[in-house]
């Protein structure tokens, strides 16, 4: 099965421990490494930075924001880091301009990306492309126009209506929450849950079209172990489940409470499903 690594931990360290940290999740056997970017380094440099610490793994962008870039900037940048390091960057895009209609927004901004011209080789093969996509509409457009989609924070049947909206052949690449520690999982859970249910309307939309309702937004414990896999054995079986629901890759997100890089949880996912 593929499965990855997903984080935003990097932006609290200096640059030094994220490379070490890089090379180990590649020598652990993951094979792919996604981060988000917020509010930190800028997303293509700092891909630049762990393709060249690594030898093998799949660097992903989860998600570069489209509103903090020209749509010929992100274009070129893939396009060298395509060329760079063949076979091995996947661009995520995503994003929210303020006041703009998210799916004619997206559009829009990979009309300006394909019509861009550069005098550089054409990467063989070409970066992988994916969009941050949730609802029907966005999911539809990934499928159209990307090589497929990057669904975050949702659970496994979010994963096979994904699925049935993009269709066989598009790639479905799926962050996964997952907390370790069994005794304080669902504190620690609740509150990373309740962080996104607060400020990111989309996400709620999102929950509501799965079928939770106005209590589950509230922080349900139905709502938190939907969404985030507490233990270990809920960790395997999520995976399976969203690979079983049509998902191509699953890159874990671990979740702690403590500061720093989170090396230890990786290297126990690493013993658990690899």
């Amino acid at each position: 099965m593929s499965v990855g690594i997903w984080t935003f931990a990097f932006d609290a360290a200096p640059i030094g421990q994220v490379r070490e940290a890089a090379a180990e999740i590649e020598e652990l056997g993951f094979d792919s490494l996604w981060f988000g970017e917020y509010p930190g380094r800028e997303a293509l440099t700092q891909a630049a930075l762990l393709l060249g610490a690594t030898s093998r793994i799949t660097v992903a962008t989860g998600v570069a924001r489209f509103d903090r870039r020209s749509p010929a900037g992100v274009a070129g940048g893939a396009r060298a880091l395509a060329e760079a390091y063949p076979g091995r960057f996947v661009l995520g895009l995503g994003g929210h301009a303020r006041g703009a209609r998210p799916v004619e927004s997206i559009r829009a901004y990979l009309d300006e990306m394909d019509a861009a011209e550069f005098t550089s080789p054409e990467p063989v093969p070409p970066a992988r492309r994916v969009l941050a996509a949730l609802g029907p509409r966005m999911l539809r457009l990934a499928a159209e126009r990307t090589d497929g989609a990057h669904p975050y924070f949702v659970p496994p049947e979010h994963t096979a209506l994904a699925r049935e909206t993009l269709g066989p052949d598009a790639y479905l690449a799926v962050e996964q929450g997952v907390v370790l520690d069994r005794d304080r999982g669902l504190d620690i859970a609740r509150a990373e849950v309740g962080f996104y249910l607060e400020r990111a309307e989309h996400h709620r939309v999102n929950l509501k079209r799965l079928g939770f309702t106005d209590d589950d937004l509230a922080g349900s414990t139905r709502l938190v172990e939907a969404v985030i896999a507490i233990g270990e054995e809920e960790i395997a079986g999520r995976v399976k489940a969203h690979l079983d629901a049509g998902a191509d890759h699953v890159c874990l997100q671990v979740i702690t409470d403590e500061p720093g890089l989170p090396l230890a949880g990786w290297r126990r996912l690493a013993g658990l499903l690899l």
